[in-house]
Order: C-alpha cells, then structure tokens, then sequence
C-alpha cells in the first residue's frame, strides 16, 4: 500500500494524545521520541468496552503528571487515570531519556488493570506503548491487537499498533493502521506518523505537505515546537540545512526545554566547520539528555577532533546509559550494532545484536545494520542483498546509500560505489560525522584511479 495519496484531512483541534515514537533506530524516529504530546482525555467507560459516543461524553482527565497524580491522592480506583499516567510516565522517559520511568509506566498500567481488568482499552493500548518504548514490537503489536478487539476506534491502540508494525518490517499493515489513525484523529500526531510513512517510501514533498498541516493543528507551544521539530528533522535529514535550521530555531523557542531541537542545532553546528562550537552544543544536549545515540555523536565529533581522551570518557558514560536501558527493559541491540560497526569494536557482540534484530523485526534498518555488520567482519557478498532490501521502499537515507556503497567498495563494483556515495552526498553533505568525509574521501580515490 502507498500512502502518497494519503486522504488526510485537516482539523482544528489539536493533538491531546501522546505520540508514541517510530523507533530509535530510525534516523527520525529517535529524535521523536525528544518530545512529550501529553496524556490523552480518555473515556469513562463502561462495563463494555469504550465507544466514540462514550468517549465524546466522557470528561477530561488532567494531562501532566503532577496533576494526575494529585487527582489519584483523591481518587486512588480511577483507572482511567492510572491508564493516563502509565503514558505519561512512558512519555516522561522518552522526553528525559530516563528509563528508570519506564517500570513506573508498568506499574501504573498494573494498578490500572487491576481496577478495571476487562474492557479497559487505555491500559492495554498504554502497555503497548511501553512495549514499543521498550522496543520490544512483537509484545507492543499483540498488546494493540487486544486493545483494537475492544474498540477499533481508539487512537492510542491504533498508533501503538501502526509503531509496532512499521519497526517489524511489516510495512503495508503498518501504512494501512497510520491511516486508519489518520480517519479517527486527523491531528498533529497522526499526520506525524502519515508524514514518516510518506519518507519511508521516499515522497519527501508528501512528508513536507504532511507535516505542514500537522504544524497547522498545533496549539500548544509544546505541540508547536514537536511540529517544527519534525520539520527540521526532515529537512536536515534531505540536505536543506536552512529549512532545519529556521525549524528547529522555531522548535527551540516555542519550548526551549525541549532536547531535540537542540540537538539539530548542535548538527548543524558540525556541518558548518565549527567544531568548538559543536561540541559545546553536543555536551549541553548529552547533558540534558545522555540517550545513546546523543552520546554516540559526540564520540565521533571528539574522535574527528583528536580529543581522545574526552572521547574514551564519553564512551563510559555510554556504556553506562546502555547498562541503565537494559536494566529498565530497553532493547538496544540495534544502536549497539551500529556503533560496533562504525568504529569496529565488539564486533562479535555487535553481529549477535544485529542477527537478533532481523529474526525480531526484519525491517529495513534491521537490514541495514545487519549489512554493515557483515560488512565490518570482512563478508560484503553476504552483506549486498541486506543493503538492497534496507532501501526496498524507495528510502531517501543518506546513511543507508553509503553502507551499500562501501559495501560494492570491497567488492570492487566501482560504478555502483560511485552511484551510491554520490547519492549518499547528494541527499546530505553532512549526514555523518564520521561518514561523509568518507564517502567523499573513497569517491575522490575513485577520481584518482581513473586518471592513472
């Protein structure tokens, strides 16, 4: 299924239910995660599972998580609010980078169940959304899938399901649940969703047009910012580093406690030649929010700078974060495997994490990091069909084209090498610290062979 012809239809009222983030692996989906949409106004329902008619009569839950938790004080058997405050807390620890949030949100969702353990659609669609922050989409999916046997009108079960599927690689179901998400709530978090289906599948002018209405339905200077965001994560991630720059400028200021928005700035800094600069930027977003793959870019801009020592520091530290994921039931075998490849450490640990993330969820950024694995342990013949299926949906990924490119490098498949990297550097000049310059570098030493 295509959702280049995605019939979205615009709404005035704006986004009161939490986005539940595509992925961290994905180039946008980590930066998703920097913002939190806030608690949805859940249905009081009823002995049977919730209706749009409940829903549309019930009153409104608060939304932050004080407010939540002060309203549970006086009302402890509330398990709407407890299903609310599971996702806030889910929320909470996607925006700080805390996991540490994450057993809270279980706990929450527990007490909620445990009130109301039959047809209580907002903790099961809750639990699948901690599922899915957890990256475990198999469990995130079947927890959407008894939620949607409830009521197929909820938007929380049909955006967790549409995240689930699309990190399991099963991309046509999951085209078809952002849709159908798209018919119950035209909104900020749905058209976000729409728009990154849309880059997905390479229509960038779609995702763009998407976007923009979903920067039409937000009110809220938090919805407004999240909005800005997505725009600039889709405009840096395409090369139009104005674009990016003017929408994360916006982001910032609508919400300047907001991370991801700096750390667009802080790449863009890297891309402009000013490496004091960026650093700077780098360690003020780590410090806000040591996320993995926060930390992970700014080991590569102290290694591009010879800052060694600062960069061996930052490497415990992400190995510290790593430890604290895992022991809030984080799976972070992909980002792992990426990095192993990248600067060839680990790299037995590294091809386990990313043969388990193919088994689990063959997805295109599964393919990817599996081919760069592959390719990193001296074996490009079996890493080229991985490469090819991680750019099957017509994929504009920088980082992607050059994987394949370097993979075709060593086995000396000159024109296809020039034909990716070129693409790679075309798409974006800057799209890796530590990769671009490569593909750069190996498509001079092509020039350079050919003039012999």
């Amino acid at each position: 299924m295509e959702l280049a012809s995605l019939p979205v239809r615009h709404s005035r009222q704006p986004a009161s239910w939490a986005l539940a983030g595509f992925g961290i692996g994905a180039v946008v989906g980590a930066l998703v995660w920097m913002f939190l949409l806030g608690a949805a106004e859940r249905p009081d329902l009823s002995d049977r599972p919730a209706t749009a008619t409940d829903r549309q009569a019930a009153g409104p839950l608060p939304r932050s998580i004080p407010a939540l938790q002060a309203h549970l004080q006086t009302n402890p058997d509330d398990w709407r609010a407890w299903a609310a405050l599971g996702l806030g807390y889910v929320d909470q620890a996607r925006a700080t980078g805390s996991p540490s949030l994450y057993p809270k949100a279980d706990g929450a969702f527990e007490r909620s169940l445990s009130l109301r353990p039959d047809g209580n659609v907002g903790a099961l669609a809750g639990r699948g959304a901690l599922a899915n922050a957890r990256h475990d989409f198999a469990a995130g999916l079947k927890l959407a899938d008894e939620a949607q046997a409830l009521d197929r009108s909820d938007p929380h079960a049909a955006a967790a399901r549409g995240d689930a599927l699309v990190e399991l690689g099963r991309y046509d179901d999951a085209f078809a649940s952002f849709q159908h998400l798209v018919d119950l709530a035209p909104g900020l978090a749905s058209y976000t969703r729409a728009a990154y289906a849309l880059e997905l599948q390479g229509d960038i002018p779609g995702a763009t047009r998407t976007l923009q209405l979903a920067l039409r339905d937000a009110f809220t200077p938090h919805d407004v910012a999240f909005a800005n965001f997505s725009l600039g994560d889709l405009a840096w991630n395409h090369g139009d580093f104005s674009g990016a720059r003017r929408y994360y400028t916006a982001a910032a200021s609508a919400d300047p406690d907001a991370v991801g928005p700096k750390a667009g700035l802080a790449r863009l800094h890297a891309a402009s030649g000013a490496p004091g600069d960026a650093v700077a930027a780098w360690r003020d977003v780590v410090e806000r929010a040591p996320l993995p793959e926060y930390v992970a870019e700014l080991v590569n801009l102290y290694r591009v700078t010879g800052r060694r020592p600062e960069a061996q520091a930052q490497l415990e530290l992400l190995g510290a974060q790593r430890a604290l994921l895992t022991a809030n039931g984080v799976n972070g075998d992909l980002e792992l495997a990426l990095f192993s490849a990248d600067h060839r450490v680990d790299l037995d640990q590294g091809l386990a994490a990313a043969q388990a993330e193919w088994t689990r969820r063959p997805s295109i950024h599964a393919a990817d990091a599996l081919a760069w694995q592959l390719h990193a342990h001296g074996r490009p013949a079996e890493a080229l069909p991985l490469a090819d299926q991680a750019l099957r949906l017509g994929t504009s990924n920088a980082l992607f084209y050059f994987h394949r490119g370097m993979i075709k490098h060593a086995l000396g498949e000159t024109a296809g090498v020039r034909q990716d990297l070129s693409r790679a550097l075309a798409i974006n000049p800057h799209f890796s610290t530590i990769h671009a310059p490569a593909a750069a570098e190996t498509l001079a030493g092509l020039d350079t062979g050919a003039r012999r």
